[in-house]
């Protein structure tokens, strides 16, 4: 994922309900307990954690007990110092305040709220790529300090991965391909970031690389789900038993779910969004352009996907009336940059969802070379009547619009391949007429229709009018 590329506009939830969810989330609800528990006899060491003889009476506050009470109260500490609820007043002492940052979990707005829920998602990020207790006490050396070259952890590269996951995790997420709420198999979640994109069959180095990947992340959702990051199904213990033990019940070898399941809950959507904006990704959230101008919706939207493109629309248009909407968009339009035939095709899909009440802009334009002939499909379209036929010039330079667009949104798609097809079939002549247009697009749309048409001689007559064009034209 090249930090350069505009990924897919996520669809996040107000913000007041986002902040909810941070809220009830158990990392930042045990950290906020413990803060508002804290008082002036509590004391921490010198690293800030809490002494261990207060550990019990912090599990206790938090309704946790067992072996590993201790160890999640000292977690919600850590968690509290970190996002600020509290403040250590003397490090020598070891005396605690609360924080600043803890009346805005009352008191504050949903985006102050947000902002200390961010924090916390950074330490527990943090902690997801640490390595085993067990194997970090093997490694230490008689100074207290961890020999990393005995523990085979390089932090940048373990950091660089999860954080390779939970990009594509995001991608999955946003993206039209796959209904955004639909559980992603860890399996798969692994193989997208081991497997090389241009190997065909994994080989056995690397499947065994991806089972290694699979049971790190397993660890590692285990952590970030508390935190309200993710929901997670996690690996079922059978698969990690000892080949010589029996499971404890009959197991489905084809069930998929057995290997973890992870979900972006609406929450980490947020989250991850406002990491990817941070380190200089293009991540836009739909409702980003509902306030800015025609131009920015239409430049903004080019590289959206439909649907995407379309609920943006729809929250633009929500705050306009159709006739200053229908005007605003179809001056937006115009233009002979590259940009433009995109543009006016986000334009034309724009102005299908205004009313009726839009019809005076549309025949404003009429005559107009670049938008007449988008104007008459929205009226003939609307039942409009006395809709003047179009001269046969602007047919065809309606026809190279809507090409070059389609080229700009789709690439060569099968569906582009149709309508060159189509084209090159209803008019007779088409190529001998259409290099003529004075359109600055005509010489790359015919040489796009030489590419895609499957029939050799089409494909030869259309590169001919293409290099006439490009000559008519001076390139």
């Amino acid at each position: 994922m090249s930090d350069s590329s505009t990924l897919p506009p996520a669809r996040l939830r107000p913000e007041a309900e986002l902040a909810r969810d941070a809220l009830s989330a158990p990392v930042l609800a045990r950290a906020a307990r413990l803060a508002r528990w804290a008082g002036p006899d509590t004391r921490v060491d010198a690293g800030g954690g809490l002494v261990e003889e207060q550990l019990p009476a912090a599990a206790e506050q938090l309704g946790l007990s067992g072996d590993d009470a201790a160890a999640y109260a000292s977690e919600a500490w850590r968690i509290a110092v970190d996002t600020g609820l509290v403040e250590i007043t003397d490090e020598e002492a070891g005396t605690v305040a609360a924080g600043g940052d803890l009346a805005l979990l009352t008191g504050g707005s949903p985006q102050d709220v947000l902002g200390v829920w961010l924090t916390a998602l950074e330490a527990v990020l943090a902690d997801a790529s640490v390595p085993d207790l067990d194997d970090l006490v093997d490694a230490m050396a008689e100074g207290g300090e961890v020999d990393l070259s005995t523990l085979d952890w390089d932090p940048d590269a373990e950091s660089e991965f999860l954080d390779g996951v939970l990009g594509n995790l995001y991608l999955l997420t946003v993206g039209e391909d796959t209904p955004g709420d639909a559980p992603v198999p860890l399996p798969a979640l692994a193989a997208s970031v081991i497997v090389p994109s241009d190997m065909g069959e994994p080989s056995n180095e690397v499947l065994e690389q991806v089972s290694d990947a699979m049971m790190r992340l397993d660890d590692q959702f285990r952590l970030l789900e508390p935190v309200g990051l993710v929901e997670y199904q996690p690996v079922d213990e059978a698969l990690m038993a000892d080949a010589d033990e029996e499971p404890a019940a009959p197991v489905d070898e084809a069930d998929v779910t057995r290997y973890g399941m992870v979900r972006l809950t609406p929450l980490g959507l947020y989250g991850l969004r406002a990491r990817l904006l941070d380190a200089g990704f293009e991540a836009p959230a739909v409702g980003d352009l509902a306030g800015k101008g025609a131009d920015a919706l239409l430049d903004g939207t080019a590289p959206f996907p439909p649907a995407a493109a379309h609920a943006e629309t729809e929250l633009w248009l929500a705050g306009r009336s159709p006739l200053d909407a229908a005007r605003e968009l179809l001056a937006a339009a115009r233009g002979s940059d590259t940009g433009a035939p995109l543009r006016r095709l986000r334009c034309q899909q724009a102005l299908s969802l205004v009313g009726a009440e839009a019809e005076p802009a549309l025949r404003e334009v009429l005559d107009d070379a670049e938008l007449g002939g988008l104007a008459r499909v929205w009226l003939t379209e609307h039942g409009a009547r006395d809709v003047p036929a179009p001269p046969q010039e602007m047919v065809f330079w309606l026809t190279i619009d809507t090409v070059a667009a389609q080229l700009a949104a789709e690439g060569n798609s099968e569906e582009l391949r149709a309508l060159v097809e189509g084209l090159a079939r209803q008019h007779s002549g088409f190529f001998d007429t259409v290099w003529r247009v004075e359109h600055p697009a005509t010489p790359d749309v015919l040489e796009a229709m030489g590419r895609l048409h499957p029939d050799k001689k089409v494909a030869k007559e259309a590169r001919k009018a293409a290099f006439k064009a490009r000559s008519q034209q001076g390139g």
